[in-house]
Formats: C-alpha cells, structure tokens, sequence
C-alpha cells in the first residue's frame, strides 16, 4: 500500500477528519451543548472563550440557526458528538494505516452527514430561523457536502480501499 502522503483523495480526507475532530466537533459542536442560550452564560470549562465568542460572532452576524438551537438541531449535535466524533478517530487511524475495516463506517458517516446537511440547509432557506447571509452560510456548509461525497467515491468504487494499485 502507498503511504498516505502518496494518495492525494486519502490525504485530502485525512485532513478534513482531523479538522473536524479537533474543531468541530470536540470545539464548536461541544459549545452548542455546553452553552444552552448564547449571551446568557457564563463560559463553560470547554470550549476556550474565544471559540465560544467566535461561534456566537458568526451566528448572530450570519447564522440565526446556530444561536436559536431548537431541538432538532441539537439533536444532530448529540450526532456528531457521540457518533461523528469517534468515526473521525477511527478515520484518521485507518486511513493513515490503510485498514479497510473503514470502509462500511465510511459509507454509513458519508450518508448520515449528506442527510443531515440537506435538513440543516432547509432550514437556513426556508424554516423560521433562515440565513440572510445564504451565500456565506452555503460557504460555509459546503464541505460537509463535499468531503462526505468524495468519501463515498472513494469507498463505494471497490470493496478494497486500500491496497497496492
């Protein structure tokens, strides 16, 4: 098997699994449950304050969605938490190794996260709590559009992953 660094996709999502491991979820996710109404708490232990006043900046200029948290929405953050954060984990080990045993979590991450982009998104167009910022708000979600594709690309053409082609 090449090394990573010799399979451009896999390095490419390698990167993209550790982003969000280490910001999103564990970061920006975590703040959605550890601050229950923004502006109203105090900082929590976890995340440090300046990403808390970062999240909240970017929500109220951009993002109503983001400061409103109705329950669906934390529902998807409860997701990530208990299950997109461990898959990354998982991810980043077997990409970095070339396990194949990634290949079903992959295709199960990939589909859960275009699904619950695609309801986040109604939301920012059409639900109460709708972007006025839709250009920068689609920026912004687009890669967990793109990478989940791409991920599935990369797992649904062969059964094997990972070999020496």
């Amino acid at each position: 098997m090449k090394p990573l660094h010799k399979r451009p996709l896999d390095l490419v999502l390698w990167v993209f699994y550790l982003v969000n491991f280490l910001v999103v979820v564990y970061m920006i996710d975590l703040e959605q449950l550890t601050v229950k109404q923004p502006g109203l708490s105090e900082y929590p232990l976890w995340p440090p304050p300046f990403m808390i006043d970062l999240i909240h900046w970017y929500g109220y200029n951009f993002d109503p969605l983001l400061i409103a948290r109705p329950p669906w929405w934390q529902a998807t953050i409860w997701i990530d938490v208990l299950f997109f954060g461990p898959f990354y984990a998982f991810a980043l080990y077997a990409f970095w190794k070339g396990k194949n045993w990634i290949r079903f979590g992959a295709i199960v991450w990939a589909s859960m996260l275009i699904t619950n982009v695609t309801i986040i998104l109604f939301e920012e167009f059409f639900g109460p709590h709708a972007s006025p910022q839709l250009a920068r708000v689609l920026l912004a979600n687009a890669a967990w559009f793109i990478f989940p594709v791409l991920t599935l690309y990369r797992a649904w053409r062969s059964p094997v992953m990972f070999n020496d082609n």
